[in-house]
């Protein structure tokens, strides 16, 4: 039997080696997160723990206490009682808006005249495709909040992140105004002086920035993706009331109350039983607290999208999304599982020109919008493509695939193998895997009419989900060296 001061000890040596320091350089009571693990790391910790205890914990048990001693504790108590608890958590209780945030005056202003645009995200993927699409849709100047030390190191950052997707146009560069500071922090990270100097200055917000982790539970991810949009809202009601645009996510129906259930952009979802990844329960949250606000006089639109593909013409992408560790994983092991799942997903390009184009229109004010792919296609097609090329790969019944999952994916050299918790565990009260709850009997029907005909005015149209799509991305997943086909 392991004592929780054994159990510290090998997390902070295996911690210490995850991210190059010296065991010494880890302080057993500091917050996980401040050590900066990614998902990837985070299972790979995980699996080593299984070493020295003989089993492996759940993602979700090592992550919703905050330390490395909390852990061990946690860990310790598990071994004597063998009966591990999750903290219980109500998210409905967790939607609580600062009620000093309210707007002094009702929003008398144009949204397609905004001059001066805060964009949080601007790092990310989505966010880098809105800058280039306001830039080039708008005379706007974008403020970007940026985490650094720095100006400087703000700007390149940004300028980094721009031309990793071929983003960058140096003509727009002064139009790209670095705001150093920190999306997890009050104030976003700036002094009072500061943030009110900003909120002057700025005639539209732009919330795009969220921390995604697959590890990471609710309490992880709070103070980045909830009380973080509190912060913009708390912006965007000083001085004088400023339009938010918040880019939110379709994980606000992941709860089974809406299982086979259509779903229209103005629908309201009371309903959070049932959701169980962290992100999706911050996204709730979050978004609840955007309503909140916009019930007290904040012009807000909400963009709702689905798992993000690449661009549509270039075929660039973030390689280290869900979809691509996936399809790599499957194509390395030679198999995908044969489960009914749709590939909803939205081209990059369609779902930045979609957000831009309708937080121009002073009629999307206060409204939602999806942008679901309004013709998903079948896993089964997917696997059906490739095969056309050439690849060895088929479907096989889920059980097996799991069976080869657990036998095949052994090392970080195949990526499913930081995905195999959430492949293989047991998640929900019902002991339903990850890709059980998103079968599509478990999942609603999203529906994208109402933004559909919004769109119908401009010339943005979602790309189909077919054969030349797939051979953008998969020459560009080649060229960079991500895949190999050979």
């Amino acid at each position: 039997m392991y004592s929780a001061e054994d159990i510290q000890n090998f997390l902070v040596l295996h911690l210490a080696k995850l991210i190059n320091v010296t065991a010494e350089e880890i302080d057993p009571t500091e917050n996980i997160e401040n050590y900066g693990l990614h998902s990837a790391q985070a299972v790979v910790l995980v699996s080593q723990l299984e070493q020295l205890l003989g089993f492996q914990p759940s993602p979700r048990l090592l992550w919703n206490y905050p330390s490395i001693a909390s852990i061990s504790q946690r860990l310790a108590e598990d071994l004597i009682t063998d009966s591990p608890q999750l903290p219980v958590l109500d998210l409905g209780a967790e939607v609580v808006l600062d009620p000093t945030i309210r707007p002094s005056a009702a929003y008398q202003g144009d949204v397609g005249a905004a001059k001066h645009i805060f964009l949080t995200g601007g790092t990310g993927y989505l966010g880098a495709f809105i800058i280039r699409d306001l830039l080039q849709k708008t005379p706007a100047d974008i403020y970007c909040l940026v985490r650094a030390g720095s100006v400087k190191e703000a700007q390149e950052k940004l300028h980094k992140n721009l031309q990793s997707y071929s983003l960058w146009q140096e003509e727009f560069s002064s139009r790209i105004i670095p705001v150093v500071g920190d999306l997890s922090q009050p104030l976003l990270g700036m002094g009072a002086e500061q943030f009110q100097v900003l909120a002057g200055r700025i005639d539209a917000i732009y919330h795009s920035a969220a921390l995604l982790n697959y590890v990471y539970p609710y309490s992880a991810l709070k103070v980045a993706n909830v009380l973080g949009t509190q912060e913009v809202l708390r912006l965007a009601c000083l001085g004088q009331v400023k339009p938010v645009h918040y880019v939110s996510s379709v994980a606000v129906f992941e709860s089974p109350f809406y299982a086979g259930k259509v779903v229209r952009e103005q629908d309201e979802f009371e309903h959070w039983q049932g959701i169980y990844l962290g992100y999706s329960q911050t996204k709730w949250v979050a978004e609840k607290l955007v309503k909140v606000a916009r019930d007290r006089g904040v012009p807000v639109t909400i963009y709702r999208p689905p798992l993000i593909s690449g661009d549509s013409k270039t075929g660039i992408c973030n390689t280290h999304d869900f979809i691509n560790l996936m399809v790599k994983g499957c194509l390395q092991m030679g198999s995908f599982p044969d489960v009914d799942y749709m590939l909803d997903m939205s081209p990059v390009d369609y779902v930045s020109q979609a957000v831009v184009y309708l937080s121009r229109q002073q009629t999307s004010l206060g409204k939602a919008f999806h942008l679901q792919h309004p013709q998903p296609v079948a896993l089964r097609s997917l696997v059906d493509w490739m095969s056309s090329f050439g690849l060895a790969v088929k479907l096989i019944p889920y059980e097996k695939w799991q069976a080869e999952l657990i036998s095949n994916a052994i090392s970080v050299e195949n990526p499913l193998y930081t995905l195999r918790p959430f492949l293989l565990e047991r998640w929900s009260d019902r002991q339903l895997t990850i890709p059980d709850l998103y079968l599509q009997a478990h999942r609603p029907v999203i529906s994208c009419e109402e933004t559909l005909k919004a769109l119908a005015g401009s010339s943005i149209v979602c790309p189909p989900l077919d054969i030349q799509l797939l051979l953008t991305y998969t020459s560009y997943l080649v060229k960079s060296g991500f895949l190999s086909l050979a």
